[in-house]
């Protein structure tokens, strides 16, 4: 599996409050009924090596991100099935708003003993209560957990406990998905066929410096700033970008990284970029949306978009499988549910875990018309709703093209910090201006990044 790090700030949070509570599980005291998980004093069947037992009864609380809003019904209702089928438990239902202290507000809660029971998690959280103890090791506490999974996801959804061993310790939950989009119209007046989109990162430069000498300035196939393809393009070329211990960036020592410089710069400098958008915020949906731009965004979510304020682009627009290049499959890292190992209540805790990612209540999830998220579950994945698509409308095409790509999809996606994405985009931009080789941009950027996770920013 691929390096993962935290951010700068969370890792001086982690390493500034979690050291200081004292890390990792440990076993009982002198009277052999004590534990403890990252510092809070916790139920011995909660830790160590045996299989989680209990009855599933009594309350417990349940933390989801930014999701009460919109989705109080579905949730509500799950709920309600739980307690059901389980007389005497009773879930606690609170909603984080999910802003940018959401990780570092949740570490907080672990390290005072009064992390919630069951918790919706990023991968960046995740690391964090993960190496801290923080959450039940599935595989003692639930060997099976696995088994409803796309294996591919389960597999790769692993992180290091405070031994540095990777261990599960989260239930993978819902995911954007990943496919090409493109107008066609476009696609057609500079002679490509939207039928053939490009299997892989380069082929796409092909296809675009093709964009460009057929539009004259009146389309481009995306835009030029370079944070919007790092490290997504690198990762499928199979490109190694950071080494397996994470101390260090390695992506300028692949020759295939120059080459996907110098085809940035040969896009840029045959106008098949818009000049000004080099270093330019703006979001490309919108561009898209103007009919400006050949290729769109990536997130089906994006389809939606379209559809509802540019339906005369969405006719026009085109789906394909997106390019699985080197790499063989896409990556993704998707929602999680974890259990804390704090829970006076694991047994319910973890019943409830289980029962919220099963394949029937994720099925129902994905299908409501106000979401466009993708399960985890081999079996929902599998359902008509993804499998029998009827009809050429582009975002029915992407939900049958996702579901197909969750199946072999990992989680092990890379995710750059904002300073380091600064620093190597600003050494790429460069290169694209023709200020320095591919080469030189490469070896500085890597210098720089690397010189930021030595200083933890």
């Amino acid at each position: 599996m691929r390096a993962r790090r935290l951010t700068g700030s969370l890792t001086c949070l982690v390493v500034l409050t979690l050291t200081a509570a004292g890390c990792g599980l440990s076993g009982g005291g002198s009277d052999g009924g004590d534990a403890t998980a990252g510092g809070c004093k916790v139920d011995q069947n909660n830790v160590g090596s045996g299989k989680l037992s209990g009855e599933v009864k009594g309350k417990i609380t349940f933390q989801t991100t930014n999701l009460k809003k919109d989705f109080g019904t579905y949730f509500n209702g799950v709920i309600d099935a739980f307690e059901q089928a389980h007389p005497g438990a009773e879930v606690n239902w609170i909603d984080d708003p999910g802003d940018a202290t959401f990780t570092q507000r949740l570490v907080a809660d672990a390290q005072g003993c009064t992390l919630p029971d069951v918790v919706n998690v990023n991968v960046n959280t995740a690391v964090a209560l993960t190496k801290n103890g923080y959450l039940l090791n599935l595989d003692n506490k639930a060997p099976d957990a696995g088994k409803p999974f796309a294996p591919a996801l389960w597999k790769s959804s692993m992180y290091a406990d405070a031994d540095g061993k990777k261990v599960h310790s989260v239930l993978p939950w819902y995911s954007g998905g990943i496919v090409q989009t493109f107008n066609t119209d476009l696609m057609k007046k500079a002679g490509l066929d939207p039928a053939k989109p490009p299997t892989t990162v380069l082929g796409l430069f092909d296809d675009a410096e093709k964009v460009a000498k057929a539009s004259g300035g009146k389309y481009y196939a995306f835009l030029a700033n370079p944070q919007l393809r790092i490290p997504a393009d690198w990762q499928q070329m199979g490109i190694e970008i950071l080494s397996a211990d994470g101390k260090k960036f390695t992506f300028a020592d692949d020759p295939k990284t120059a080459q996907w410089v110098e085809a940035m710069t040969r896009l840029y400098k045959a106008g098949g970029m818009p000049r000004d958008s080099l270093s330019s915020t703006q979001d490309p949906a919108n561009v898209y949306g103007q009919g400006k731009l050949v290729y769109g965004p990536t997130n089906p979510n994006f389809l939606r978009f379209i559809q509802q304020n540019n339906p005369s682009v969405y006719k026009k627009t085109g789906v394909g499988r997106f390019m699985l290049d080197a790499l063989g499959h896409t990556v993704g890292a998707p929602q999680y549910v974890g259990v804390a190992s704090t829970s006076k209540n694991a047994p319910t805790a973890l019943a409830f875990a289980q029962f919220l990612t099963n394949a029937e209540n994720q099925l129902a999830w994905a299908k409501d018309p106000n979401v466009v998220i993708f399960p985890s579950t081999t079996a929902s994945l599998n359902d008509p709703f993804f499998q029998s698509v009827k009809g050429d409308d582009p975002f029915a095409e992407a939900r049958k093209i996702v579901a197909s790509d969750r199946k072999t999809a990992t989680a092990d996606e890379i995710a750059l910090t904002p300073g380091e994405l600064n620093a190597i985009s600003a050494q790429i931009q460069l290169a694209m201006q023709g200020k320095k080789s591919a080469e030189d941009a490469l070896k500085e950027a890597q210098s720089k990044a690397t010189r930021l996770i030595e200083q933890g920013s």
